[in-house]
């Protein structure tokens, strides 16, 4: 039997049971789950294979699992709203986050997507995450310590008006108010040809956002909003859940391209997207 497939002390275990009701919990000899359906002490989950179903002093039955980032993030200490996890999936792809790379985030507010890129990056890549609040590095340090990815993270207390310290990152991503203003610092940040990401919620932030980065060395910028919906998972009668997470952000994704190309790109014509004006559609 695998080694990794058995809970150790120190190990973070989510416990799940039959009311769906879960609870992330990192392992100690002398801790305990403390729920409505019981208390089940650490000692009696130490040891035990991932899968197996371990019973409370009232006789509730928990399932012990090996959580994961969804896990993770969902249980995580929560300081300010955090990227949903609808969105951090494909952030990371449109960012594309590989093993190796180097990336940079700015704020790092509670840590969600700083846990999701690190986890990411692997061993043989970094993230750098910026933010003014000494708090924001304390609260996302917890969160990464219980995902194991500390060592791949470098939290940076500074104003990131002032520039970002690194040079020829592959990746940037802004979750910011104004991240207009922050464009050219992004840009020295950045490899030529690197990845550039902003999460704002509003449409105004959007436009603002969107004619900065046409005035300067981006191409293929897009904005791309996602929307999710859950179902209750009951075999006798499944349907969509009574409420869904709607609108969280609106997404912005832009390349880095050469700084000394001779004359910015002009904005595309409906037309050059394939599209066809009221006239043509007319005839």
């Amino acid at each position: 039997m695998a080694a990794k497939n058995i809970t150790r002390s120190g190990d973070p275990v989510l416990f799940a049971s039959a009311d769906r009701k879960s609870y992330v919990r990192t392992l100690t000899a002398e801790g305990a789950l403390m729920t409505h359906l019981g208390n089940l002490p650490y000692a009696a989950v130490l040891g035990l294979r991932y899968g197996s179903a371990v019973a409370t002093h009232l006789g509730h039955l928990f399932y012990v699992l090996r959580p994961g980032l969804d896990d993770l993030l969902h249980h995580a200490r929560h300081e300010t709203t955090i990227i949903q996890p609808k969105d951090l999936g494909y952030i990371a792809l449109k960012l594309g986050i590989v093993p190796g790379i180097r990336v940079i985030e700015a704020g790092t507010g509670s840590g969600g997507l700083t846990m999701a890129l690190a986890m990411l990056v692997g061993d043989g890549g970094h993230v750098y995450s910026y933010d003014r609040r000494a708090a924001s590095a304390d609260v996302a340090g917890r969160n990464l310590a219980r995902a194991g990815a500390t060592g791949r993270v470098t939290f940076q207390m500074r104003d990131i008006a002032e520039g970002f310290r690194e040079r020829d990152a592959d990746a940037l991503f802004l979750d910011v108010p104004n991240p207009w203003d922050y464009l050219t610092v992004a840009r020295a940040a950045l490899i030529d040809g690197g990845c550039f990401g902003a999460l704002v919620p509003t449409m105004n932030q959007v436009i603002d956002l969107v004619g900065a980065l046409y005035e300067g060395p981006w191409f293929r910028v897009e904005v791309e909003e996602l929307l999710l919906r859950a179902y209750k998972v009951q075999p006798a009668r499944m349907r969509p859940q009574d409420e869904m997470i709607g609108h969280t952000g609106y997404l912005v994704f832009a390349r880095a391209v050469l700084r000394d190309l001779p004359h910015p790109l002009p904005p595309l014509r409906p037309h050059d997207e394939g599209e066809q004006d009221e006239s043509a559609m007319a005839e």
